[in-house]
């Protein structure tokens, strides 16, 4: 989405400005999921910043494929900081090298990761990571809806011959608390429905924590998206031993 805040749709703005409320003033809910522009990267932080080196994989590997929004796409720091290159770089080293495939986007909702799912799924992909919902639930939208087309992303991708990883999401209670309950539950659902592997919070250690994330308060820094790397490392790291055997 390339619209500045000027120009913003009021109600994107409101949701902008309640998740930055709720990260600021140290909320556990304040997910950096929600479908926003802003690169409030710190002049700090960007001068510090060193390019990582990609890690040596070979050929073979398995390929991971990473379907989410902005926070797989990075916003507001570099490529290689993103979590999924964190997370290639950190189990390469542990001995468990992947081939990636970041088919984040910046303000995705899960019907736009159903429009992209054959695309990515041409690639072959051995794992999905299916990083959605977010911003769906930030609009409002029927958790029915947004879970039936979770699920059927899940559903295609095993289909297919692709194990896939599941990372819930939970939203700020301001929200409505039974719709967030709702919500955080409707991941287990679709885990439960479908015996795909899955973690529960992959924000868990950043959303309203002011050091793990950016000056806009939505979106995690460098070290936000480093925990976010070792909260998804260990169950991503069960699939991928399941092709060493192979």
């Amino acid at each position: 989405m390339g619209d500045a805040v000027s120009g913003r749709r009021l109600p994107e703005l409101l949701a902008a400005l309640l998740l930055a409320s709720l990260a600021l003033s140290g909320c556990g809910g304040g997910e950096a999921v929600e479908n926003s522009e802003l690169r409030g990267r710190s002049a700090s932080e960007a001068s510090s910043a060193s390019p990582a080196a990609a890690p040596d994989v070979p050929d073979g590997a398995p390929l991971v494929a990473v379907l989410g929004d902005s926070i797989a796409a990075g916003l507001g720091v570099a490529d290689e900081a993103a979590f999924p290159a964190v997370l290639q770089r950190k189990l390469a080293d542990e001995g468990l090298p992947f081939r990636l495939v970041n088919a984040g986007v910046s303000g995705e909702t899960s019907a736009g990761g159903l429009r992209r799912l054959d695309h990515v799924l041409a690639q072959e992909p051995d794992v999905l990571v299916l990083e959605l919902g977010g911003n769906d639930g930030l609009r409002g939208q029927a958790i029915d809806e947004v879970e039936e087309r979770l699920t059927t992303i899940v559903r295609r991708a095993q289909e297919a011959g692709v194990q896939v990883l599941l990372l819930g999401v939970r939203l700020p209670p301001s929200l409505g608390p039974d719709y967030a309950r709702r919500f955080e539950l409707m991941y287990a659902d679709i885990a439960e429905a479908t015996a795909c592997s899955y973690h529960p919070f992959f924000m868990e250690g950043v959303g309203g924590l002011a050091a793990r994330m950016q000056d806009d308060g939505v979106h995690p820094n460098r070290a936000g998206h480093e925990r976010i790397a070792e909260n998804v490392a260990e169950p991503l790291a069960e699939l991928l031993r399941e092709f060493e055997s192979r």
